[in-house]
């Protein structure tokens, strides 16, 4: 059978591909944004890629079935030629849920922030314990070779978006998913393209939870009042909660049931307890987050019958996923990251983590932020009042400025305490960084999408001296 994917280049598209190829279909797909790493990992799976939407992609192909992503909507030059000639075509999460995940053990991993590091977490513990899982992550983990795979047993771990599915079908992706494990890492308002208010996000969250079987659990943190909302009984008929719930925080927070506390200041070796149960973690990851994913990720192992030992045996070795704060290159002792965050507190969690690990160093240089705001989120403006204090952790801000945004950065500029400087091209900022960095300095590139190759570029320049 031969499926045709719109938007294959996308995190979660990219790695519906690998499974597809490995269930042995015939996999070919478009995309108007083709970089790495998805295209690299689906160049090498052997998936053809065709750049743009010419429905003559789809002819050529002879798919008996197109599956079309969330980036695709009414006016896309394909999607108007398969509904103009009737043919059959479904969503991702629809494909998955039907082909992939009916009859398994779902442990899904949803929330606003660290959803694919969580997620890699969580297949690599219960990778390392033998039970050979199925996963789906919305990014590339370095502890395996592919983004996705289908597994030799029933457990299947995969990222759980609360984006929509698809322009015909406006539920959130992880609706189709059906967990009976399921991390709800944190809620925040984002999506402003498809969401007008938290309160919409809360209510595919408490729908999600209804969906979860009363032998389920779900993993949530404590201290977080927009989850809590979800999870607040409103009468017995009404109930959000049929499942178990357990809660993971810092040591001493009374609604924990699991608990972290760091070691080191930098959150390189903590310490986890559950009931009369420890053991400590020393990894390469960094940060408060870190710790809270990693210790939600050990709580959901647990349910499928994971001992904590083995758990953090398991993230002692876990080795992080590209583009999450990825060290891609050192010239001269500069330092060039290459980092996912397009959210403000992702931006925040990400830099105070880097700075702990600067002052861990008695590091003296400085730490510099590169941020494209390429969000829909971002760039509606919807984050103007939260963005200046997200970048306190930094010395220096390099902002690109986007022809379409709707952000004041003059304002952001005049609140925030670093330096801050917007450039509305990459050739500015390459030669501003070129001019500034110095040996010592930690250079971090945030954004979700290719950044028109700058952090390779940097590098390059920074090599040539």
């Amino acid at each position: 059978m031969r499926i045709h994917i719109l938007g294959i280049c996308g995190t979660f598209m990219g790695s519906l591909a690998v499974l597809a190829k490995q269930l042995g279909y015939e996999v070919s797909g478009s995309d108007q944004n083709v970089y790495p790493p998805m295209s690299t990992q689906l160049e090498e799976q052997g998936i053809a890629l065709c750049s743009g939407y010419d429905p003559q992609h789809m002819l050529d192909n002879k798919p008996d079935l197109v599956v079309i992503g969330n980036t695709c909507s009414r006016g896309n030059a394909s999607v108007e030629y398969l509904l103009e000639h009737d043919l059959p075509f479904t969503s991702g999460p629809g494909w998955l849920a039907d082909n992939v995940l009916r009859g398994k053990w779902v442990l899904g991993v949803a929330g606003t922030h660290g959803k694919t590091t969580t997620t890699s977490m969580l297949a690599w513990i219960l990778d390392y314990a033998g039970m050979d899982p199925g996963y789906l992550i919305g990014g590339v983990p370095k502890n395996f070779s592919v983004s996705a795979r289908l597994g030799s047993t029933d457990f299947f771990v995969i990222e759980a978006d609360e984006y929509d599915s698809a322009f015909f079908d406006k539920r959130s992706k992880f609706i189709h998913y059906m967990p009976r494990t399921c991390i709800m890492g944190n809620l925040e308002f984002d999506h402003a393209d498809i969401f007008r208010s938290v309160e919409d996000i809360q209510l595919q969250f408490q729908h999600l939870c209804k969906t979860i079987p009363q032998s389920g659990l779900i993993v949530a943190p404590t201290g977080s009042p927009a989850l809590e909302q979800v999870f607040a009984v409103q009468g017995e008929k009404s109930k959000s909660l049929w499942c178990g719930l357990q809660r993971c925080g810092p040591a001493g927070s009374p609604a924990a049931d699991w608990s972290y506390s760091p070691i080191s200041a930098d959150g390189s070796v903590f310490r986890i307890q559950h009931g009369n149960d420890s053991a400590e973690v020393q990894w390469t990851m960094l940060g408060d987050h870190n710790m809270q994913n990693a210790t939600a990720a050990i709580a959901a192992a647990a349910h499928a019958g994971i001992p904590l030992r083995i758990s953090a045996e398991a993230l002692s070795k876990f080795e992080g996923v590209k583009r999450r704060l990825e060290l891609i290159g050192k010239v001269n002792d500069i330092s060039v990251y290459d980092d996912f965050a397009h959210h403000p507190t992702a931006i925040e969690t990400t830099l105070k983590g880097l700075r702990a690990a600067m002052q861990k160093q008695k590091s003296k240089g400085r730490l510099i932020a590169v941020i494209e705001a390429r969000s829909n989120t971002m760039k509606m403006g919807y984050h103007q009042h939260t963005l200046a204090a997200s970048v306190e952790a930094a010395d220096a801000v390099l902002w690109y400025k986007s022809a379409v945004t709707k952000l004041d950065l003059d304002a952001i500029a005049a609140a925030a305490k670093p330096e801050f400087l917007c450039m509305d091209n990459t050739e500015a900022m390459l030669v501003w960084l070129k001019a500034r960095v110095q040996s010592g300095d930690h250079v971090v590139i945030m954004s979700n999408g290719g950044f028109e190759g700058l952090h390779q570029r940097l590098l390059a320049a920074l090599r040539q001296g």
